[in-house]
């Protein structure tokens, strides 16, 4: 190729012109140790980084073609938000306007994304029924008899949908395997990849195992009475769509959100690919189809639906995988164990009081004989009963405005307790408690005062 010259070979006349003929990835560190070879079509590598341009780019060329889909006309989608995006970039570049009705699972990152491609979008509540007028579907139907000229590609009944993976995902998945694909996993969510893909592989070889990976609480594997709400995004649904044909599938793997998320990020660690939640659901899938396998001339293909980077406030956050208990929690660092270091490596007395009738000087020389910069205030019929606090800083405050105040009782000059916290309350928590200025929190052990920790000391055990 002459690109000196401009020759024009190489170069695509748009990006529509790159979606398909993603790559197909051996999963050699996963699949280590297993019968069959593992291998993935990432399709996060197409132009909006899903499958779905494929679809999004098919639904609109078969509307114009069909003459339902006229010059400058909006375009409303339900959608999860991978079509979406892959209809907001053709219809940049087509002339479309594009408003995006989405369920509020949905990611941060991928409401941002469609924005940023040009798209409106319309949050609507997940967890309410397909046929609510609340529900993303119908606020979609009603958007479209609404806006003069809308059209609706609607993706679960639009058979340009399983079409386009028939034509071009199957064969490229043929073709990159040397047609040794024994069997394939795939997220089933409108149905239009596993139906399209399955079709056309089944021509090629009638005896290939086509499985569906199905989120525990989708309609496909557990059918209408085990519908509920999960939250891997893009894949299962609550309803029956036209684009999915049933018989193609031979069986189903269910997968919880832990395992597909867990997964999910297995799949980065090891292999290097960043994937949505969808995808990791289907390695999971693929990985036990894969262990069920003694066979080493097979092969279990498994299609990666998008990738991870819609996804890194959630999938890839520690604390949103702990919030719903997708990791274990790390061992806490208590407010217990923090005052028992300090008291060990500083030598002071588990906690410095000063009674309510004392002077201030004498507040003031415990302050310096120990190098600490609050004491709690006791009564003095009771010196278990913390009644309120001094600080060096407060002190100091004080005797500038009068020096005669050195000779003063605490009672006269004494501020408010401490903010008190547990023993077993853990250091984040109690860092909080401090953002009303405060310096020190009193920390109590079975019921009484046990000692005095500042900011400073929470914020050195936490860089510890």
């Amino acid at each position: 190729m002459d690109t000196a010259s401009g020759t024009r070979s190489g170069i695509k006349e748009s990006i529509l012109e790159a979606v398909g003929d993603t790559p197909l990835v051996r999963l050699s560190r996963l699949g280590k140790g297993l019968a069959p070879s593992l291998v993935a079509k990432v399709e996060a590598l197409n132009p909006g980084g899903s499958i779905k341009d494929r679809v999004a780019l098919a639904l609109i060329e078969a509307a114009e073609r069909d003459g339902r889909l006229k010059p400058g006309a909006t375009i409303v989608e339900p959608t999860s938000g991978n079509t979406g995006t892959g209809l907001a970039i053709a219809a940049s570049l087509k002339g479309y306007r594009v408003i995006a009705v989405m369920p509020d699972k949905m990611s941060k990152e991928k409401i941002d994304l469609l924005r940023a491609y040009g798209a409106e979008v319309v949050v609507a509540p997940a967890e309410v029924p397909p046929d609510s007028p609340e529900s993303y579907y119908r606020v979609a139907d009603r958007l479209t008899a609404e806006i003069p000229g809308a059209f609706q590609p609607n993706q679960y009944r639009n058979a340009a949908n399983p079409e386009s993976h028939y034509l071009t995902t199957g064969p490229e998945l043929w073709r990159q395997s040397g047609g040794k694909i024994t069997h394939l996993v795939v997220g089933v969510g409108t149905g239009g990849t596993i139906t399209g893909v399955g079709r056309y592989l089944r021509e090629q070889n009638p005896d290939v195992v086509i499985v569906g990976a199905d989120p525990v609480g989708s309609i496909y594997s557990g059918g209408e009475d085990g519908v509920k709400p999960y939250l891997v995004e893009g894949v299962g649904e609550d309803f029956w769509p036209d684009t999915y044909d049933p018989a193609i599938v031979d069986r189903y793997i269910t997968v919880s959100d832990k395992d597909a998320f867990v997964w999910t990020r297995r799949l980065a660690e090891a292999e290097g690919i960043l994937a949505g939640g969808s995808g990791g659901l289907a390695v999971y899938a693929a990985y036990q189809v894969a262990c069920e396998v003694d066979d080493p001339s097979a092969m279990v293909a498994v299609i990666l639906p998008d990738g991870g980077r819609s996804y890194l406030s959630k999938i890839y956050n520690d604390a949103w995988m702990r919030q719903y208990g997708f990791l274990e929690r790390e061992e806490a660092l208590t407010v217990g164990d923090v005052l028992r270091r300090k008291h060990d490596e500083e030598e002071i007395p588990p906690l410095l009081t000063v009674e309510t009738h004392a002077k201030v000087r004498d507040a003031v020389a415990l302050l310096h004989e120990h190098r600490v910069s609050q004491l709690a205030v006791v009564s003095g019929q009771d010196p278990h009963t913390v009644v309120g606090s001094v600080s060096e800083r407060g002190l100091l405050r004080h005797a500038m405005d009068d020096p005669a105040l050195l000779g003063a009782e605490i009672v006269d000059v004494m501020e408010p307790p401490f903010p008190a916290v547990a023993a077993e309350d853990g250091v984040r928590e109690a860092v909080e408690l401090l953002a009303d200025r405060r310096e020190a929190l009193l920390v109590n052990m079975d019921g009484r005062a046990a000692g005095i920790l500042t900011r400073a000391d929470l914020l050195e055990s936490l860089v510890r």
